[in-house]
């Protein structure tokens, strides 16, 4: 019976799994043929968003109307600079969570884990009042050190170094290693898929941030992308093809990375244990 179901079984998690996919996916394909479609275009039928002709008249009226490219560079310095600094800090601190005995080291992981608990929008006030003091406003730090204060990576990352066999320590330390040479050669390397993960999960909510970068950013020249997004929009005009040209190149970069290293973000999610 068991050899009679399974065919059926097989047959309905894929018609399931598939159908999942395509909901997700037909957001952004919608969005691609808006995109492609003239300025103004009224539709009739929802299938005409769909039938030709098609145009990259939008992209290049986007570039035309405001500094789209320097918006994009400013996101990926924000979020290459938060990846870069969250991998080194993270992975320290998970470091010495794991390996390093210390006084009130149980406290702190609590105090860490709690940081979760608290949402970003409720520490905004704190963080412009912080940011202002230190004559940081409309700079690349403003925007990029909010964004390492997030202890998702330490604990993330200690779960994967407790996994780690202790013989691997001792016999590194036998043959002379201190604990930088044991961190750097011995965890590092064993730790690849966790770490890539929180890099991309890092990166991409790095770039599509746009609360804190609203508040702490005031100058049109240092506008990350998803906040120089809604200048597209118009309230009183409803054309749907600028703004969803705007918001397909907005999306892009995370797409690109999603397809290069989903492999990573599976290993990432099935080795660390997040949840989805």
């Amino acid at each position: 019976m068991k050899r009679e179901n399974s065919p059926t079984k097989k047959a309905v998690k894929y018609i399931v799994s598939y159908g999942i996919a395509v909901c997700f996916l037909l957001p952004i394909i919608w969005m691609l043929f808006v995109s492609l479609k003239s300025e103004g275009f009224r539709v009739v039928r929802i299938i005409d968003w769909f039938t030709p002709p098609y145009s990259l008249a939008n992209y290049f009226s986007v570039i035309q109307r405001a500094p789209i490219f320097r918006w994009m560079l400013n996101s990926f310095i924000v979020a290459s600079s938060a990846t870069f600094l969250v991998i080194l800090l993270s992975s320290l601190a998970a470091f010495a969570f794991s390996v390093i005995d210390f006084k009130f080291k149980s406290a702190l992981f609590v105090f860490a884990m709690a940081g979760l608990m608290v949402p970003t929008e409720a520490n905004v006030v704190a963080l412009f009042d912080i940011v202002g003091n230190l004559g940081l406003i409309n700079t690349y730090p403003a925007l990029i050190f909010p964004q390492v204060a997030i202890p998702l990576g330490v604990i993330i990352l200690k779960e994967f170094f407790d996994a780690v066999p202790r013989d691997l320590i001792d016999s590194a330390r036998i043959d002379g290693c201190g604990l930088f040479r044991i961190y750097w050669n011995i965890f590092m390397p064993l730790s690849k898929a966790a770490i890539a993960a929180i890099a991309i999960f890092t990166f991409i909510q790095t770039w599509n941030e746009f609360l804190w970068p609203f508040i702490a950013v005031m100058e049109q020249s240092m506008f990350t992308l998803p906040l120089g997004v809604p200048t597209f929009t118009d309230a009183y005009t409803p054309d749907y093809t600028i703004p969803m040209t705007v918001n397909m190149l907005a999306s892009l970069p995370a797409i690109v990375i999603f397809l290069f290293f989903q492999k990573q973000i599976i290993k990432g999610i099935k080795f660390t244990g997040i949840k989805g």
